[in-house]
Order: structure tokens, then sequence, then C-alpha cells
């Protein structure tokens, strides 16, 4: 067994100790697992989707053709990976430098650093980026300085977003979409599924999002138990997002979503470094300070891992302390498939795994307890 004393428990690097995080993105999937694991999360990779370029798309090809006979007035660059590849895509059909002059002409909205990034790296000038990263601010931004009668590009997020460009079009402008990429399923959709089961089943302490489409590919995922799913993300996994464009889908389900206020990987991490240790229970039995925390318990400052049966029945006893839970009761808190004997084995794993003695009492004949 891992035990980690109490001193390290307040270091950076321990952070998450005792914490399960699931991944849904493919892209920058192991650098955001690094930096979850760096500070001690145990981490579930489940690519929700993945990137498929369409540099060949004769859709792109059009689009970019629209523009170079009808030179926008204003574009909207989304994504940094999506300006690039335009760009890319252009180099290889011949028409970089045309599009390149028509780009240099136009009024360039970057939302968002990575946009920005793309966009000057390309040698061009973008003159407004919205402060929070969403497509309100940057409907807001446009109405306000009028674009009836303008032609807008607007570089797609991965896929049609036709409430913003029909919000573009009742204020009058007139719309070019220019699908970059779009999204596909994951090449193996085993991990997903699994963490689906994983979330229903509350093993699993938080699930990232770094892109909204993820979260449709999730729910899809679950088919017939999405209900589940929603539920254990509306209670007790916490659901956190990159920025407000990828929260929004989350949010239309009333999912509660924590996020940075700026769009990034590590400022992602912090956020949740914040907020799942104030989930954590915490309580004194038998003279032994215990902490719950995700598949562990401090026990007296120490992280003590413990499996999930055990873990089940640790916290269905802390939900009610004191109180004696019946064999009956807790074989409800244990995974699908178990009986009356297995309540036994994971309360005898759970006295093993707690080198606590007298935490977990036996009641004759009724059941188990924290005592107080």
């Amino acid at each position: 067994m891992v035990i980690i004393p109490a001193a390290a428990l307040a270091e950076p690097a321990a952070a998450l100790s005792g914490y399960t995080v699931g991944v849904t993105s493919d892209r920058r999937r192991d650098e955001l697992a690094a930096l979850l694991e760096s500070r001690g999360a145990r981490v579930v990779l489940a690519p929700a989707l993945r990137i498929v370029p369409i540099a060949d798309d004769a859709e792109l090809r059009a689009a970019t053709r629209a523009c170079l006979e009808t030179p926008p007035d204003i574009v909207l660059v989304n994504t940094g990976i999506g300006m690039r590849g335009w760009l890319e895509a252009a180099e290889g059909w011949g028409l970089a430098e045309p599009l390149r002059a028509v780009l240099s002409r136009a009024y360039l909205v970057a939302r968002g650093p990575k946009a920005r990034a793309a966009v000057r790296s390309a040698g061009l000038h973008d003159q407004w980026s919205p402060e929070g990263e969403g497509y309100e601010e940057v409907l807001d931004h446009l109405r306000a300085r009028g674009i009836a009668g303008l032609t807008v590009a607007m570089q797609l997020h991965g896929e049609s977003q036709p409430e913003y460009t029909e919000a573009l079009r009742e204020a009058g402008a007139r719309v070019i979409e220019v699908p970059v990429y779009r999204w596909a399923p994951p090449t193996d959709p085993a991990p997903l599924h699994r963490l689906v089961d994983l979330i229903t089943g509350r093993l699993v302490d938080a699930v990232t999002f770094t892109a909204a489409p993820a979260v449709t590919a999730l729910m899809r995922a679950a088919g017939p138990g999405s209900d589940a799913l929603v539920d254990a993300l509306r209670s007790d996994v916490l659901v956190a997002c990159v920025g407000p464009v990828t929260a929004a889908p989350l949010r239309r389900h009333d999912i509660p979503v924590v996020a940075p206020p700026r769009a990034r990987l590590s400022a992602l991490v912090r956020t949740i470094v914040d907020e799942l240790p104030k989930r954590a229970l915490s309580l004194e039995v038998a003279g032994h300070s215990i902490t719950l925390r995700g598949h562990a318990a401090i026990v007296d400052g120490e992280l003590r891992p413990l499996a999930p049966a055990p873990m089940a029945v640790l916290r269905a006893l802390a939900a009610a302390p004191g109180r004696v839970l019946s064999r009956a009761a807790l074989l409800h808190a244990l995974p699908r498939g178990a009986d009356e004997h297995a309540v036994e084995m994971a309360v005898a794993r759970l006295r093993a795994g707690l080198s606590a003695p007298g935490v977990v009492q036996t009641v004759v004949k009724r059941g188990y307890r924290l005592p107080g």
C-alpha cells in the first residue's frame, strides 16, 4: 500500500493525490494528463472525438473561393488549428497568397490566445479579441460596430454553429462559413464507454472537457443511460471545462461547471486543484482524523488508497456517522452484483486499509458503524 505522509500532502505535487480525473480531449490529452498526474491525480484517458482535417474537402475550397471572390469585411478566427489548417490547405491549392491578401484587409477577430497566435504567425494582424473568449461577446462587439450589409467569414469550430451564424445574419450580415476540420468518433470507442460507466458509478471524481462537441459525444456514448450520467455530473462528479464555449452545452443540461478565467490547460488544472478538495468529507472517529478523498482516505494525515468496494462502504458509513448500517443497507453502496458476503469482505479490507483500530465498529446482529 502507498502511504503519503501529511507533510507531502501539503505540497503542490500531491494536491490531487487520491482523486481520479477523466480526460475527454484527444489532441492535447497527453499534456493535460501529465499536468494532472504531476499533482498526484489518477487519470482516465477517454477521447470523446478526434479531429479530421478536411484540406481536400470541396466545402472548404468553395468557402475559400467565396472569400476571394467577395472579400469579407470581417473574419472571425475561432481556433488556432483551424486558422493554420485553412492557410495550409490554401497553400496546396496555390491560393495562399491571394487568401493572405484578403485576410490582411479584413477586420480580424481572434477568439482567444491560440487563434491570435495563429493569426500573427501567419504575418497577419488581429484587431480585437473577446476578454472571456465567448461567442456572445463577439456577437455583442460586432453588433455594436454595425455589420448590416457586411460580409463576415466565420472559421468553424469543428462543426456548424447555426445559433451564431443566424444571429449574424439577423444583424444584416452575409455569412461565409469556413469548415477547416470536422469532428469524428474516436477510433476506439471502448475507453469512452468505460468513462461513462465510471462516471455513473461515481468512480471518477472529476471529468474535463476542452471542446463543446465532446459533451455531445459523451452523452451519445451513454445512450439509454444518459439520465444516470447527467445525474452523476449534476451531483457527485466535478465537471471542469477549459472555457465558456465548451461549458455551454453542459449548462444547457443544468450541469454545474467550473472553468478558469483564461482558457489554458494549466489554468484548468489549477481550477481542479482548487475545487476538488472542497468536496472532501472530514470527520473525527474513535480519536482519528479521517478525510475522504476520491479513492483514498487521509487517516491522521496519511493518504491510504482503497479499492472501490471498501471505499464505498466507508463513504456510506461516513454519510451517517454513529448510525448502524445493516449489511443489506451497505450492499446497496457496493458495485453491482455484490452479495452480503461481499459486504463482510469489503469491511475487512476497509479495516486493513485504514490501519486505524476502532474506526469501523461491528454491532452484533445489526451491522456496522463509525463511532463518535
